[in-house]
């Protein structure tokens, strides 16, 4: 099925400092290229652009020069997949060259440079993406993308199943992209589909499944979604193998507290909330980064305790021991947690703990060398004694006060 809407009036609803200039000038040069994808979708539902992706006929070493023939800055960011970024006005637009697969394996494609726009988009993932827009504000949607998009439905381009098999990660795509746009029953045959083949999922590198994880746990519609997922078999392909005594619909239900106490909505915090300390097993396995792993880590954490009882040196002790951001989000699981807890008494200690100022210990090294103590494992003694006593005080002694304390240690 082609549709091609003259006049849609997408265009027009782009504001001229959000790169409606930039646009402008690329089509002054590139006149066949077009608006793709995500940015067509965001147009037709309203939602404010971000990001500028364009697809156009002519194969990546034209576009190359052609921009650059035209005085527009251009950036070979990912030539052997077609891929060019025009720089206008410090704005990137994303231009790739209309291609076709000629070879899938379920994780990667070789591609081949087209100039069929029809046989670009029949390679898309979703009807929703499959859409392009011209310069002219003509709406080029070979799929029924529009009739999807305003009908809440997630459909696959084509056969599903030959989407999810040339890759898999379209399979995990599928449930983010439902989160987003779909409503009511999900695509049957997009759900079949994905079920018949859940254990593709597992062929992925981990950071394929890690990136669009972290983007769902982040998204609405998480309970919904993560429903979806263990239904068709996905969430078990996500994990490790040892992870198939862990309970996913026990977790749901601390995620579903977690999600009504108001809590933000981080992917690390609700992946803690679903998984428990599953979630560090799981972000191994995923290989996070570091400081996420160790993120999720601290949110496990039972010190500093966290009560909405707790007094100002307490506040104070919690600011110096831990960061901010794990504090607050731990708070949140904390309240999820307590039933019957009230939010207000909650929302006191979040407030309390963010408009107290950070504490700091007043003695550093050099207090220490004044004081007559030599540099090394003795120093560092004096330094633990005074500020577990300047905490046990709730951090409010000054400098004097600690250096009084410990002479008469000495």
């Amino acid at each position: 099925m082609t549709t091609k809407r003259e006049a849609a009036g997408l265009l027009s609803a782009l504001p001229q400092d959000t790169g409606r200039d930039g646009l402008a000038r690329i089509w002054s040069v590139l006149p066949e290229a077009r608006l793709v994808g995500g940015c067509v979708r965001d147009l037709l539902c309203g939602r404010a652009l971000h990001d500028f992706d364009l697809a156009a006929p002519e194969a990546p070493d034209v576009v190359l020069r052609i921009l650059k023939q035209a005085g527009i800055r251009v950036v070979p960011t990912g030539l052997e997949h077609g891929t060019v970024t025009a720089v206008v006005s410090r704005v990137p637009y994303e231009i790739t060259t209309l291609r076709r697969d000629a070879q899938t394996d379920g994780r990667h494609a070789v591609v081949e440079w087209t100039s069929d726009w029809a046989e670009d988009a029949a390679r898309r993932d979703f009807t929703i993406n499959a859409m392009s827009l011209d310069q002219h504000d003509c709406l080029h949607d070979y799929f029924g993308g529009q009739e999807d998009l305003t009908a809440g439905r997630v459909r696959f381009v084509g056969d599903a199943g030959q989407r999810i098999e040339e890759d898999a990660l379209r399979a995990l795509r599928f449930f983010r992209f439902e989160a987003r746009y779909g409503a009511g029953v999900p695509d049957h045959a997009a759900l079949t589909a994905i079920t018949e083949r859940a254990s593709l999922v597992a062929s992925l590198s981990v950071e394929r499944v890690a990136s669009e994880l972290l983007r769902i746990m982040a998204g609405p519609e998480v309970v919904r979604i993560i429903r979806l997922m263990h239904e068709a078999g996905v969430w078990a392909q996500c994990g490790p193998a040892e992870g198939a005594g862990f309970d996913v619909l026990t977790g749901v239900t601390c995620l579903e507290g977690l999600l009504r106490s108001g809590a933000p909505a981080q992917a690390l915090l609700r992946l803690r909330a679903l998984c428990g300390e599953w979630s560090e097993v799981l972000a191994r396995h995923l290989k996070l980064s570091n400081a996420e792993k160790e993120h999720l880590k601290l949110l496990g954490e039972s010190s500093p305790d966290l009560l909405p009882t707790m007094d100002d040196d307490a506040v104070r002790r919690a600011r110096f021991v831990q960061d901010m951001t794990v504090l607050l989000e731990r708070s949140w699981l904390l309240q999820a947690q307590c039933l019957g807890s009230v939010s207000a008494e909650w929302d006191g200690l979040r407030k309390r703990l963010a408009d107290m100022p950070q504490p700091v210990f007043p003695l550093s090294g050099r207090d220490a060398r004044e004081a007559g103590i030599e540099p090394g494992p003795s120093m560092g003694v004096w330094l633990r004694t005074g500020q577990a006593w300047w905490l046990e005080q709730g951090c409010r002694p000054d400098r004097d006060a600690c250096l009084v304390y410990l002479r008469t240690k000495a």
